[in-house]
């Protein structure tokens, strides 16, 4: 497409998500023009059956986006490092599809990221100014519980985000074991990415068709955790580590 070089890429996995990414696609590229931010797209297709990624080709006629497409479905964790490849700019985002993680936030968390110098930052549920409003209770133990599990392993205060945005440099080799939906927590250990931000976001629960989470989910949780203990007890993170956790509208 036509214009600047793209600052920022975002990768966006796919299943079965036909009836939202047009909406998503259009929402993201709305929010980067408002924003100033000149944007690139990566979405990274699991061989959807509802045929989201021959919908999500006909859009990259329109805007700057590629499409990945996968042969079933093979992953959330590799789908990410899929997309990470497929990006262009030394900065790339991850969000999900289903506007649980709200495009307008997208430009702002750009520009945090650049202005304090960021290898990742994660928009956070957890931080004061984040919430997951209209959670059911239990939802909202578990996350909170699986968030503490992995306290020991980063300062990073909601580590099972799926927002999240990082220096491409730092995927780069990094060899990702888990499958499921904790990629996050993933980099942030075998990454080791040295300067962290936390930035509040308010969670909104999927607007349509039924949540991923599943018991099996949880089951390859606590395995993921087991060998992250590991890798963590035999790689230490660096130790000119920055952590800051930025306030609502500090850097409005």
């Amino acid at each position: 497409m036509n214009g600047p070089a793209a600052e920022l890429t975002i990768v966006v996995p796919t299943y079965n998500e036909g009836d939202r990414i047009v909406e998503l696609v259009t929402a993201l590229f709305k929010a980067a023009e408002a924003g100033g931010l000149s944007l690139a797209l990566v979405i990274v297709d699991d061989n959807s059956p509802d045929g989201t990624g021959q919908l999500a080709e006909r859009l990259a006629g329109q805007h700057r986006l590629t499409v990945v497409h996968r042969p079933g479905k093979l992953g959330l964790g590799s789908a990410v490092i899929d997309g990470i490849s497929a990006a262009s700019t030394a900065i790339v985002g991850v969000m999900d599809a289903d506007f649980s993680h709200p495009p307008a936030l997208v430009p702002r968390l750009y520009q945090a990221f650049v202005r304090t110098g960021a290898d990742m930052l994660v928009a956070s549920r957890y931080v004061p100014g984040g919430s997951t409003p209209n959670w059911p209770w239990r939802r909202r133990l578990l996350s909170r519980l699986a968030c503490l599990m992995a306290r020991p392993l980063t300062p990073i205060r909601d580590a099972t985000s799926g927002f999240f945005l990082l220096r491409r440099s730092v995927a780069d080799g990094v060899a990702i074991k888990a499958s499921g939906f904790k990629i996050c927590l993933e980099l942030l250990v075998r990454a080791a990415p040295a300067r962290l931000v936390e930035m509040p976001f308010q969670f909104e629960d999927r607007r349509a068709g039924e949540s991923k989470m599943a018991l099996r989910e949880a089951t390859g949780y606590l395995v993921q955790l087991r060998d992250l203990y590991r890798v963590r007890r035999s790689t230490p993170p660096p130790a000119a580590r920055m952590y800051r956790r930025l306030a609502p509208g500090e850097l409005d």
